[in-house]
């Protein structure tokens, strides 16, 4: 059996030393670096044939790479690598790096064409200038066939171990067995979906209620399916930081509960753990040990000798995970720190060595997604769960939405350098010119076809200009002035990719003390560039993967999801039965209550009369989710002043992890009381209640959107990318009752649990509405007992939320 290795995984594991340095150096964008090669081959011969796959074999090694041309008329192989600024200033460890990647192609080639010498030529092409430097060395055959085999023999032991945990991994995974005595109810036909679409290499999209063990029903079976389908890695995704601890749960289970498979000619194996290196990845604020330092070797001690110290780090933290498991945020850190070297940059490090890696959605789906790039670089075979996706709408626009804020730029430009102050006072007269011209139409809130191409023209000189000198002053300190060049790079990034997927906005800064946030200010504008469809983005991402599975309890209707993620065509769809009856869950839905805004003063006392209803009727701890925290706020105090002798609780802004834990810990078995919750906020879904901890959610929000004129907007564009006909149910409607699906499934989480839900708006009482929510579902409506004011008889339409 031979290991497969590609030519910059072989040099980046045999040929990097020093330190780690992240001195300012910007990368060109994968675009600029596309069009540098292009352009490079371009201007090359007749001859020149361009992307040269290359393989050769050493041992039970197999190699493989594309070197970027050769000529055969000058017997010449280039290596072209895109940069920017001063060439000089580039560490030479870097260099050596790009060395070591051209000789080992010069050998693959070598050996394939029986040459016996060459001419290996770096070139490097500056995307500014346009001008290449080429550094040519002439190397014989034989020269070049010791070097590639001097790597290969460091690389061979690794490859070896490397060889072996494959096979006791693969060998294992087809003897896995599930690790509970049994499955859940609507468990078993969630993990057979996720193994027969991972079988066919198609992207599979599973509703699965709250409460059947969704992350045990996915992971298990992928971890099947893995040998069949010579996976290379698993990717769980997940939105937040509990969807990750139920993942690295569930594989723990999974690894401790599970034997590897015996050999024959033993009688009585012992039990051994699954071999099997799962890895967490989590963000770089929260993983950095000196986040007052910069990350380079003359600042950070554990940037200093990095690489000289990561192999030692790298085979302890393998070690750790195969004698104790899960390599998870405090795991890392202790290894990485018994080696002195960032735990940060040490997780990447092992993404290759790693055969399940739990992180968020932005580490395979943004811009520029570690997993992605590294699945793509190595041409891994790849399978990757998405869990809680109905989330990726709106965390997908996020990724591929882009701001620019002119009070920001004016901040900057007071502290700015000088060298870099002129360019940016121009980019303010630009952003003043849109403002003024915008103010002159007494537009607060504007919608552009189109970036203008005189503002786009000075928005590149001026990063142009700051590249140059951050280039120039790598060691220099300047927060502000970075953070606003990469949210300036980003939002040029995004115009370049600018479409009928987006939107491009100017609003007019409002002055202090406004309280409309679209009220024209004299001062300052926003630009924003709001994607609306990512699918454009996302798309690709789900095409490179082997297989992909995204689940959730609410993923209808399927149209929307399919159109707005971007989902391939033959995308299997599997709504799981629900495990739960109808009698466990007592759904109402309250006919003559309103809470859209113009109504919500006047919902205020009939909601806290029904809630202390139920509570007096049934004591127990319930949530009450509403549409804001200034609803909240109210809705609390009236029932505070009426109703002192129940207990109640809070959510409050910006709630910090320590009092958000507080407030779950009100909820036991014993305790009884009420929490006051924003709907789609941080108690509205992926918290887990059973039992007594929660018997009952009164929901006072259909959960739609605000309307205004960005949604408004966003409208428009839905209809122009969908269909009018879908435009306001794919804006409003759909992401509404979404939340309040999420925010009913926290009631009801085992097959013993018994609870009720107020849905306390009149057009949850719609048959359109209720058409919408869980089959397994039978809605009650009823009255809040009380006489109708005469001013609620208006709400005939949806439109009017």
């Amino acid at each position: 059996m031979k290991y497969l290795v590609a030519v910059r995984a072989l040099c980046a594991f045999t040929a990097k030393h020093g330190d780690l340095d992240l001195r300012f150096t910007p990368s060109p964008s994968a675009q600029e670096g596309m069009a540098g090669h292009a352009l490079v081959a371009a201007r090359r011969g007749e001859s020149y044939q361009a992307e040269v796959s290359l393989q050769g074999d050493y041992k039970t090694l197999t190699v493989r790479g594309r070197a970027d041309g050769y000529d055969p008329a000058l017997n010449q192989l280039e290596e072209v690598k895109t940069f920017r600024g001063d060439l000089h200033a580039m560490a030479e460890n870097r260099r050596q790096l790009h060395w070591a990647q051209l000789k080992i192609y010069g050998w693959l080639l070598c050996a394939e064409k029986n040459l016996p010498d060459i001419n290996l030529t770096l070139v490097y092409f500056d995307v500014a200038s346009l001008q290449e430097t080429p550094l040519t060395e002439q190397f014989s055959a034989a020269s070049l066939k010791q070097y590639f085999e001097t790597q290969c023999e460091r690389f061979l032991a690794w490859a070896s171990q490397e060889l072996a945990h494959r096979k006791a991994r693969d060998a294992a995974l087809k003897a896995l067995e599930f690790p509970h005595p049994e499955f859940r109810p609507g468990q078993r036909a969630l993990a057979g979906a996720v193994y027969k679409t991972a079988q066919a290499g198609t992207c599979l999209m599973a509703q699965a209620p709250t409460g059947i063990g969704k992350t045990m029903g996915t992971v298990f079976p992928l971890l099947k399916a893995v040998p069949g389908q010579q996976l290379d890695k698993l990717f769980f995704l997940a939105a937040k930081t509990p969807g990750r601890k139920l993942a690295l749960d569930a594989l723990e289970r999974i690894r401790a509960s599970s034997t590897a498979a015996p050999e024959k000619t033993q009688a009585k194996p012992p039990p051994l753990p699954l071999p099997l290196r799962v890895l967490e990845l989590v963000a770089r604020d929260k993983a950095c040990e000196h986040p007052d330092k910069a990350c380079h070797g003359d600042s950070c001690p554990l940037a200093k000798g990095f690489y000289d110290r990561l192999p030692q780090a790298r085979s302890a933290a393998i070690g750790h995970a195969a004698a104790r498991g899960v390599l998870d945020k405090s795991a890392l850190r202790a290894v990485a720190l018994a080696h002195q070297v960032c735990p940060y940059y040490l997780s990447q490090e092992l993404v290759t060595w790693s055969d399940v890696v739990v992180g968020d959605y932005n580490y395979y789906f943004d811009t520029s997604a570690l997993l992605h790039s590294l699945a793509s670089t190595n041409q891994w075979r790849v399978s990757v769960l998405v869990d809680e996706a109905h989330n990726m709408v709106e965390r997908g626009r996020k990724m591929y939405s882009a701001l620019l804020d002119q009070a920001q730029l004016q901040q900057v430009h007071a502290l700015a350098p000088k060298a870099v102050k002129a360019s940016l006072q121009r980019l303010d007269k630009s952003l003043q010119d849109l403002h003024q011209a915008q103010q002159a139409r007494q537009e607060s809130y504007q919608v552009y076809p189109e970036l203008p191409a005189s503002f786009l023209k000075v928005l590149q000189q001026a990063l142009t200009h700051i590249t140059d000198f951050l280039l120039a002053n790598p060691t220099r300190v300047d927060g502000a002035l970075q953070d606003f060049y990469f949210e300036a790079l980003h939002f040029s990034r995004m115009a370049d990719a600018f479409g009928e997927h987006s939107l491009f906005d100017v609003t007019l800064r409002q002055e202090p003390g406004e309280q409309n946030a679209l009220q024209a200010g004299p001062d300052t504008a926003q630009l924003n560039i709001r994607n609306v469809v990512p699918a454009p983005f996302l798309a690709p991402r789900f095409a490179a993967a082997q297989s992909v599975a995204l689940f959730s309890a609410t993923l209808s209707p399927k149209n929307y999801y399919t159109d707005t993620l971007g989902l391939p065509a033959g995308t299997v769809w599997t709504d799981v039965q629900s495990p739960f009856l109808a009698e466990q869950l007592a759904v109402k839905a309250v006919s003559d209550i309103s809470t859209r805004f113009q109504h919500r003063n006047d919902s205020l006392s009939p909601i806290v009369d029904l809630m202390a209803r139920q509570y007096e009727g049934q004591p127990g701890n319930y949530l009450a989710f509403l549409s804001s925290y200034d609803y909240l706020q109210k809705l609390a105090a009236l029932f505070r002043q009426r109703y002192p002798h129940i207990p109640m609780w809070e959510q409050t802004r910006g709630m910090e992890e320590a009092a958000r834990d507080a407030f779950l810990a009100r909820f036991t078995p014993a305790s009884t009381g009420i929490g006051f919750a924003v709907l789609g906020g941080s108690f509205a879904e992926g918290i887990d209640l059973p039992g007594d901890r929660l018997i009952g959610a009164f929901i006072a929000t259909l959960g739609l959107p605000q309307v205004n004129p960005v949604n408004e907007q966003i409208r428009e564009r839905m209809g122009t990318n969908f269909g009018a006909s879908q435009s306001y149910d794919y804006t409003y409607l759909y992401p509404g009752l979404q939340k309040v699906v999420q925010a009913a499934g926290r009631v009801i989480r085992t097959t013993s649990d018994r609870g009720v839900v107020y849905l306390m708006d009149d057009r949850f009482t719609r048959p359109e509405i209720q058409s919408l929510l869980p089959g397994w579902w039978e809605v009650v409506n009823l009255r809040a007992r009380r006489k109708r004011s005469s001013d609620r008889n208006d709400h005939s339409s949806l439109a009017s939320a």
